[in-house]
């Protein structure tokens, strides 16, 4: 299993829309890099979902249900989308600001690069961030 970020505006699809719908198909993506971590996507990966914009915090996990694909709404076979559900919400969100301002998190790509809209998320991370939630 693998670990991903998918980041979204709360305004366009947030946490708690997924919590009422429990399930539904991540698309919308275009980024050549984001498209690319899509593709390595694995039915039973877990997921944050991570609000931007003006949160910019990590609100809970889901997980992938479906191998991508190509989006039927779209004449692109490049345009892929995948479905996900939901799993739970964090005991206590995670803030962008309370990750750059960990040492620990110095190279993950949320910091790297935080435009990105999909990203891998190592073990070591997904760990830490799941501890720091709990607490």
């Amino acid at each position: 299993m693998n670990y991903w970020l998918l980041k979204e505006e709360p305004k366009n699809y947030s946490f708690d829309i997924l919590e009422k719908e429990k399930n539904t198909t991540w698309d919308g993506i275009k980024n050549n890099l984001a498209l690319k971590h899509i593709k390595q996507i694995k039915k039973g990966d877990e997921l944050f979902i991570y609000h931007s914009g003006v949160e910019k915090l990590i609100i809970g996990i889901a997980k992938a249900i479906s191998k991508p694909y190509p989006d039927p709404n779209q004449n692109n076979e490049k345009l892929l989308v995948f479905d996900i559900k939901i799993k739970k919400r964090l005991k206590r969100a995670i803030s962008l600001k309370e990750i750059k301002s960990n040492s620990i998190f110095k190279d993950f790509e949320l910091v790297r690069l935080p435009r990105l809209s999909v990203m891998p998320v190592s073990q070591k991370y997904w760990n830490y961030i799941i501890k720091l939630s709990e607490e």
